[in-house]
């Protein structure tokens, strides 16, 4: 159309410029230091006229998409939120769950059966030879596991749960026993005997169905816990030729009748090849939709990343501690996440919900957790809830990790959906920092004070 009119067209080209200058809006600044965990700040200044950004993101730059964060459904998780008051254990699982509101959790992990925070050993058939599964059963987990995961979809309908088991049934390993004793890394502790495979198998559809008879949807689950470690607690060695074996012949094909998902894992070694075992297997290889990382795991999942970058890559169980629950384990958890985000990971989950003060396992083992409860029924969210927050708060399903650039590299940046841009921040140098951070057409300078952690969100015009 042909516009002659100069008037319109000076008011439209006006116009126009506007609309193309209009900058990115710094809309929430929260910050988080040993001596005060999130405190919603004063908005920090637009940095000054010709200063040099040293951080610059573009929206435009993405990378993977983020599917979201959460943590393992554990009986000890349980057992520590019921010494307390019922109010005050809804109050801890809305900060938890309810979208928008705390921690904003959207994908959490359970246990096939007893892991090591288990109240005890045992699993959902202990009896020999049953390979109908006819003595299968839940009823363990009516006391504990079922009411804590109905407790968050209470709070959140559309929470996302997949689970792994830590052992098989006793009867179904070499040593007849819950742990890996006289076990090995490099060995099948699992009986690869078709009768055993088969009804391992239907051991898997047994619990997926009966979960969705409670109410609860399983999506994914991933076949063996660390599969390389021989543990005191409920464990299970395989090698990666064994687990092909199992879910190219066996476990994919019976939870793909049932509309789930099979993910490798959980991959506790720095060994990429034990990745590719499955991955590139013939009929293993065609069920595999994601793979699952953790401890020294870490280290083997860029190259994964970089050879099949569109698969599903999740960090399924971030480091544990030493039941201490300091600011330098939040901040080393910190680390973590920026490893295993800008290496290609698309969830992040958490250990421990809660425990008991001293986090002591049932094996003996002190761990950190998210939320500590006192024997006199109280509790305190620990150093690394706050920091972890700072990322699941305000990172939605769906949002894609962007690219950064400049010299400063402590830092993570994420597009979510509906166009906002979270920029999560730290400084852990002795001393407070400002950093120039420019993102798109706009730039801030929040001031950093020393060994501290920091959310910006921005909204775009």
């Amino acid at each position: 159309m042909k516009v002659n009119n100069p008037v319109f067209v000076l008011l439209f080209t006006a116009l126009l410029a506007t609309a193309c200058s209009e900058a990115p809006t710094l809309t929430a600044f929260v910050s988080s230091t040993q001596e005060a965990y999130w405190k919603v700040q004063p908005l920090p200044p637009s940095a000054k006229a010709g200063e040099m950004a040293d951080v610059v993101i573009r929206s435009g730059d993405t990378l993977q998409t983020i599917e979201g964060f959460g943590a393992c459904f554990n009986e000890l998780g349980w057992t520590s939120l019921n010494m307390l008051e019922e109010e005050t254990r809804r109050e801890i699982l809305r900060e938890l769950f309810v979208p928008g509101l705390g921690a904003n959790f959207t994908i959490c992990r359970m246990p096939i059966g007893a892991n090591d925070f288990a109240l005890d050993w045992y699993s959902y058939n202990e009896t020999e030879g049953d390979f109908a599964m006819k003595d299968f059963s839940i009823d363990n987990d009516r006391k504990t596991l079922i009411p804590f995961i109905r407790s968050a979809l209470e709070y959140r309908p559309d929470l996302r749960v997949w689970a792994s088991p830590w052992s098989p049934p006793s009867w179904m390993k070499h040593n007849k026993h819950y742990s890996a004793r006289q076990g090995k890394e490099g060995t099948d502790m699992f009986i690869l005997e078709e009768d055993y495979l088969k009804a391992y198998a239907l051991y898997f559809t047994r619990f997926i169905e009966a979960y969705r008879a409670e109410g609860i949807r399983i999506f994914a689950v991933m076949p063996q816990n660390e599969f390389n470690s021989a543990q005191i607690f409920p464990s299970c060695c395989w090698t990666a030729a064994g687990l092909a074996d199992f879910v190219g012949n066996y476990l994919g094909p019976a939870l793909t009748e049932i509309d789930v998902e099979v993910m490798f894992g959980t991959m506790e070694r720095p060994n990429e090849r034990l990745v590719d075992t499955l991955l590139t297997h013939p009929a293993a290889g065609k069920y595999i939709r994601g793979v699952g990382f953790q401890w020294a795991g870490k280290e083997a999942i860029e190259g994964i990343h970089a050879r099949y970058p569109h698969l599903r890559l999740y960090q399924t169980e971030q480091e544990c501690g030493n039941g201490e629950n300091t600011w330098e384990g939040a901040m080393y958890a910190w680390e973590l996440m920026k490893h295993y985000f800008s290496k290609g990971a698309s969830a992040y989950l958490y250990w421990n919900i809660s425990l008991e003060k001293g986090g002591v396992s049932r094996w003996g083992w002190a761990q950190n957790s998210l939320v500590v409860v006192d024997r006199d029924r109280t509790f305190a969210y620990t150093p690394e809830y706050y920091v972890l927050k700072h990322l699941s708060r305000y990172v939605l399903p769906g949002a894609r990790r962007l690219q950064t650039q400049g010299d400063y590299d402590d830092l993570l940046a994420f597009a979510n959906p509906d166009g906002s841009i979270v920029v999560a921040i730290g400084n852990q140098e002795d001393s407070e920092r400002s950093v120039c951070i420019q993102v798109d057409n706009a730039s801030f300078t929040p001031l950093l004070p020393a060994h501290s952690i920091h959310t910006l969100l921005i909204q775009k015009p």
